[in-house]
């Protein structure tokens, strides 16, 4: 995280006191120049917070402090082009922290619109999250009509912002809750002209798939009722999850029905394999059936965790259709190296196909540190 930490340096935070100056002129910012040197250590979560503070403090200041205050800062600010980037992540923070200890509702209102004037120069997701878990129905109301917004970061934060597992952004228990609220905004924006929304809804509604997949199918049969050029693959990424769960709705809806088939393998090229380093293996499919088959063709790895029990994680290879009667060979390569997102532990794990939600082959080999 040492690179993702200097999207907020010192060099942003000094740029940032120096355009908030010039927005307000006759104000000082001093918690925030004091802010720019005590970031070395912190992460870029950490930073971030620690700017936002020293705004506060800074906001706390002035002659007339709060909300309408700091507001009609940051959007003289925007008319400049150096407020802009992930400095920005901070401002948003603040602006929100500062409508929340307001508890006017005018104020509420007036952030969730300054978070979409913001989003352009660096997206609010982050920030709007804090709002949600305060009024949910509320700030839904105001976002949906962010989807005929003309800017299609607008239209993105509309999807982005209110993603059940947003990474880096904080839980709201009331979306988990009630994924149905979010599916207006989702059918408003899953046909937009932006590929940059669509990946949105797509990543939205695969989120969704977690705690409530017979929602995800539902709402992505409707989709595809009802398409343009774009839905079958916005449907596709957002089932991605599901299919790999092997959901059996998802396969349907899909294709991929059950199909006579006949697999070889895997086969392996190695028994051990030492970190950092590959596993190779190949394996054949045989459409045994009367008919074309429609393949979703997947490969699952059981790691070994910590206390020695397995894990599997699914991974795709390819969808494919096999002509009756014809046999396909296919080979694929495996990484295992250390990572933030996933640490290895020796012993014997396994690898296995799964064709259509089915799984075959199961095979083992043994991980060396």
């Amino acid at each position: 995280m040492g690179v993702m930490n200097e999207l907020i340096n010192r060099q942003g935070v000094e740029t940032l006191g120096r355009i908030l100056v010039e927005a307000a002129p006759g104000s000082d910012w001093p918690h925030v120049g004091a802010a720019a040197a005590q970031l070395d250590e912190l992460s870029l979560r950490g930073r971030t917070d620690a700017v936002s503070s020293a705004l506060l403090a800074d906001v706390r200041q002035l002659p007339d402090p709060g909300y309408p205050t700091a507001a009609r800062i940051f959007r003289s600010a925007l008319s400049g082009a150096g407020f802009t980037g992930w400095i920005l992540w901070p401002v948003s923070e603040t602006a929100v922290t500062l409508a929340l200890e307001s508890g006017a509702a005018p104020d509420f209102d007036d952030c969730l619109a300054l978070l979409a004037e913001l989003t352009p120069r660096l997206t609010g997701e982050f920030a709007i999250r804090r709002l949600l878990a305060a009024d949910l129905e509320h700030s839904f109301e105001i976002i949906q009509g962010w989807t005929g917004h003309p800017d299609e970061h607008v239209r993105r934060l509309a999807s982005e912002g209110t993603r059940p597992y947003l990474p880096w952004a904080v839980r709201v228990p009331a979306v988990v809750l009630h994924p149905e609220a979010s599916l207006p905004i989702l059918d408003a924006l899953y046909r937009d002209p932006s590929e940059y929304v669509r990946r949105s809804v797509a990543n939205h509604l695969n989120d969704v798939a977690r705690h409530a997949p017979a929602l995800v199918v539902a709402t992505a049969a409707r989709w595809l009722a009802a398409p343009d050029a774009n839905t079958a693959w916005v449907v596709r990424h957002g089932l991605r999850t599901l299919i790999k769960k092997a959901h059996p709705g998802a396969l349907a809806l899909q294709g991929f029905t059950p199909a006579s088939v006949a697999v070889t393998g895997p086969r392996l090229d190695r028994n051990s394999v030492a970190i950092p380093g590959e596993l190779a293996f190949d394996f054949a499919i045989a459409n045994t059936g009367k008919y074309d088959a429609r393949l979703a063709v997947d490969y699952v790895v059981h790691y070994v965790k910590a206390n020695g029990t397995q894990s599997a994680k699914v991974f795709k290879i390819a969808a494919l259709t096999l002509p009756a009667g014809e046999t396909r060979t296919l080979s694929k390569r495996h990484a295992f190296r250390q990572m933030t997102t996933r640490v290895h532990h020796p012993g014997v794990h396994a690898l296995e196909l799964q064709i259509n939600g089915i799984r075959h082959g199961h095979t083992e080999f043994e991980l060396h540190l």
